[in-house]
């Protein structure tokens, strides 16, 4: 029996959704009922342009033939099987490709299924290294102002975004965060900004006031996604990784978000140039039409378990870990990516989108900071009358009036197409902007 008087839109009230403000959406909500490629259509039949690839996941567009398919065939072959002491052959075959793709001795996978547990198995991984080098006391974390790194404690605790924290207690011990590496003299950057390269050392701080020898692995990721697009200095990823090696503490990089040709790469790694100890993955793994999430270890680390451990090496895993749905949609999209030119498509255009999205600021004043890099960007807006979201949240809603859907993160409004877009769409993306935009100032 369920209590749905409470509710403005009765019949909406048994679902509690996620990251939702609950009462406003089910009082006028956006409700969609099929997607492709570019595209998702509502209840009501408009179709909409994705400018935020699903929730960055949708990286070929929707419903693509291949991905579909292999699913379609996986469900009437095997429809699961479990990981704990049984295997099947596609998860073998889908690790190797993985680690082919991936820089550098990145060469070991573990399947989760979301960005959230690939986080929380990273940070144990961590631990569990040094444990068994007989480091058992770096047990300590460091995190990053405005970081995230999913809803796991353990990625709250690492996460630096107020809200996701501040209603569930103290989290894990040990924990400390650097400052967030932007700052005025950044604004309007057009792709990596030429300084602040010197945020890194602050890590050498933090470094000073728990000593190196409690600290187990710092964790940032590669291009800020969900807080609102931040593009990492110049210079900035690799001083982390020398101040990191030097002190025999792992790098981490969530690449949730980034991984799998958001940058025109396979990975931020690769464009940046910086390898991390471990790498998290996710969305775009799978197309995001399984979810799936995955850990990427360099070898070092895997031996050590391997090495140092008798029977089960690492007391870690999920029921769902290398779903065999999950993973015949991860090989269709991995073999997209390459078959269709997916990462050239994105390095191809990705000027003409960042001279786009830029050229939005100079005909709206509203609009106070543009940020950019591969097929991510943002643009945070003036408030209305000093309220926090008061102008992003409209801009929000009306783009979605007006035929194109965006993501709201505070007065930022991000725009992360489908990594498919051509120069025709980033018009059609601009235009809708302009219109949209114009209508709420």
């Amino acid at each position: 029996m369920t209590d749905r008087g409470l509710n403005k839109n009765d019949k909406m009230g048994a679902y509690w959704m996620p990251f939702t403000p609950n009462k406003a959406f089910k009082a006028a909500p956006r409700m969609l009922e099929s997607a492709d490629g570019l595209y998702v259509t509502t209840t009501e039949g408009r179709k909409i342009f994705d400018g935020s690839s699903g929730l960055w996941c949708s990286a070929l567009g929707h419903n693509h033939p291949k991905v579909t398919e292999a699913i379609r065939a996986q469900a009437g072959k095997l429809d699961y099987s479990t990981a704990f002491q049984f295997g099947h052959p596609q998860a073998f075959e889908l690790a190797e490709i993985l680690a082919e793709t991936l820089p550098g001795g990145l060469n070991h996978l573990f399947f989760t299924n979301s960005g959230s547990e690939s986080v929380d198995t990273a940070l144990k991984i961590a631990l569990g290294y040094h444990r068994i080098r007989g480091e058992g006391q770096r047990t300590r974390f460091i995190g990053r102002f405005n970081g995230y790194h999913g809803v796991g404690f353990g990625g709250i605790s690492v996460g630096g975004m107020v809200n996701n924290r501040k209603y569930f207690g103290a989290q894990l011990p040990g924990v400390d965060h650097m400052p967030f590496p932007y700052d005025a003299s950044m604004h309007n950057s057009f792709g990596q900004p030429e300084s602040g390269a010197q945020y890194a050392d602050e890590l050498e701080t933090i470094i000073a006031l728990h000593d190196a020898s409690t600290i187990a692995a710092v964790i940032v990721e590669p291009v800020v996604g969900s807080a609102g697009v931040y593009v990492p200095p110049k210079g900035y990823l690799k001083r982390l990784r020398e101040i990191t090696k030097k002190h025999g503490i792992l790098l981490i990089f969530d690449e949730v978000i980034t991984a799998f040709g958001r940058l025109g790469y396979a990975s931020a790694s690769e464009r940046f140039g910086v390898e991390p100890d471990l790498m998290t993955m996710a969305k775009a793994l799978t197309n995001g039409a399984v979810p799936m999430g995955a850990v990427a270890a360099q070898s070092a680390i895997y031996n050590t378990y391997m090495d140092g451990v008798e029977g089960v090496e690492l007391f870690h895993g999920y029921t769902y870990s290398a779903h065999p749905l999950a993973v015949a949609a991860a090989l269709a999209a991995q073999r997209a990516y390459k078959e269709e030119g997916i990462y050239e498509n994105v390095r191809e255009n990705e000027q003409y989108f960042g001279e786009a999205i830029h050229a939005l600021k100079d005909a709206h004043s509203s609009i106070t900071d543009v940020r950019n890099i591969g097929y991510m960007s943002a643009l945070t807006h003036s408030r209305i009358n000093d309220v926090p979201m008061s102008r992003s949240s409209k801009i929000f809603q009306r783009a979605y009036e007006n035929g194109l859907k965006v993501r709201v993160s505070g007065d930022t409004i991000a725009i992360a197409p489908p990594l498919i877009t051509k120069r025709r769409d980033i018009d059609l993306i601009t235009d809708m902007m302009v219109k949209t935009i114009k209508e709420v100032d």
